[in-house]
């Protein structure tokens, strides 16, 4: 297997096959991990607070917070979906490139990255102070609603980024795709 791993641990999936946090950094142990994202749509934030420190004693490797800022200085990173970024530009009243600058300077040494769908927005990413960009879909999944396939498109649009990219959507952890940097792998990862 070519492709490096970015494991998303969503705790609402892991919820529904019944895994644990231990047992999930178990199944990790099996595969090259670069990164893992924790999204946590359903815990409160002194929970989610204490399941980043135990990912966080328990792996060596970079993890990210899917969305939220205020969790940001618990983990190594912040991924941002598109939603989420003008949330924050409009919170700070700034454009994207000097929200991303504000975030970056209260959190210096942070990994972040862009979840991004067409050329258009890759081409907006690649003006960004961005550490990698997700994306996709690749394919359909079934644990979030796809409006956009990109199918074998994902290899085309990934040469235009300037940032390594981690394709999303429906991956699978055989999937070997061109000019991809990371297969970002969820619910593949638990069968």
């Amino acid at each position: 297997m070519s492709q490096k791993i970015y494991a998303l641990c969503d705790y609402q999936t892991l919820e529904k096959f019944g895994i644990s946090l231990e047992n999930y950094i178990k199944i990790l142990s099996k595969y090259n991990i670069v990164y893992l994202q924790y999204r946590d749509k359903i815990n409160d934030l002194t929970t989610q607070k204490q399941n980043l420190t135990f990912l966080k004693q328990n792996l060596n490797i970079p993890i990210i917070i899917n969305d939220k800022l205020e969790l940001l200085k618990y983990c190594d990173g912040l991924h941002l979906g598109q939603e989420d970024f003008t949330s924050l530009e409009s919170k700070y009243r700034l454009d994207r490139i000097n929200t991303l600058k504000f975030v970056r300077k209260k959190y210096p040494n942070k990994i972040i990255g862009l979840s991004t769908h067409n050329e258009v927005e890759i081409l907006q990413a690649n003006k960004l102070d961005l550490d990698y960009i997700g994306l996709g879909a690749y394919r359909d999944t079934a644990t979030k609603d796809v409006v956009n396939i990109l199918g074998s498109n994902i290899s085309y649009l990934a040469k235009i980024s300037i940032h390594p990219v981690g394709a999303i959507g429906g991956v699978k952890i055989e999937d070997d795709i061109a000019n991809i940097s990371y297969n970002v792998i969820g619910s593949d990862l638990l069968r």
